[in-house]
């Protein structure tokens, strides 16, 4: 998979579809046919990316992540199916670009009529200290000054814990599933959980009950595998967000 060579932190985007436009302008994809599998790939490494730096990963944005591992697995359903699904990705990417191009206009129109400078106004300050105070302040004051000077160069307390704890947020779970998910479509519990630290173990679970309950994942019978819901996907209009 191919590694992302930009920096999170200067990334300033509004929701997955926001995203996928980024990751399609980095990547130098074709909107009109877009490559399913390359944009899954992105987006999935960019959520485990934002899990690492700690950023919090919305519903929206898994809910986006589901639906792009069911379009990619619906090229195994006949044809007609598939490139329905794909239009409707691309319809909503096509629309979505031209709407943020407009409001960048508008914003540009807004701020120049909204905004009016002047040149500063000079002050004049006087930095003469003007105070008075008796002889025998003086001693209190110089101590004063010691002791904060005292305070200021001694080495500060080390507040960290002896132990730190691991904590693996359900997101990351969610993520680790779907990828799992992509290439073969099902996946034994006791593979996504083969050797993994007891966090991403829980992690994993509860991941794994988040995506059964919103319907995105079936749980085997017998509890041991699980796999995509090709039936989760809902009917959406063109102009409609993935939302």
């Amino acid at each position: 998979m191919t590694e992302l060579n930009f920096k999170l932190e200067n990334l300033e985007f509004e929701g997955p579809l926001d995203l996928m436009l980024l990751l399609i302008q980095k990547h130098k994809l074709n909107i009109q046919d877009i490559e399913i599998t390359v944009l899954l790939d992105q987006f999935l490494l960019y959520l485990e990316r934002m899990t690492e730096a700690d950023i919090e990963v919305t519903a929206e944005f898994l809910d986006a992540a589901a639906r792009l591992v069911l379009i990619k697995s619906a090229a195994l359903l006949p044809r007609d199916e598939a490139e329905k699904m794909k239009k409707e990705l691309q319809g909503a990417l096509i629309e979505y670009a031209l709407c943020k191009t407009m409001a960048e206009k508008l914003k540009k129109r807004w701020i120049g009529d909204a905004v009016y400078v002047r040149t500063p106004v000079e002050l004049d300050v006087d930095a003469a200290y003007r105070g008075s105070h008796q002889p025998e302040e003086i001693p209190f004051a110089y101590g004063a000054v010691s002791k904060r000077a005292k305070i200021k160069n001694e080495s500060p307390r080390s507040l960290a814990p002896i132990v730190a704890k691991s904590y693996v947020t359900v997101y990351t779970g969610v993520i680790i599933v779907l990828k799992s998910l992509v290439s073969g479509g099902k996946v034994t519990l006791g593979e996504l959980y083969r050797g993994r630290p007891r966090s991403y173990r829980v992690s994993i679970f509860l991941a794994v009950l988040e995506l059964s309950k919103a319907g995105r994942i079936v749980i085997s019978e017998d509890g041991e595998s699980v796999s995509l819901n090709g039936s989760s996907a809902p009917k959406t209009d063109k102009r409609q967000v993935l939302l």
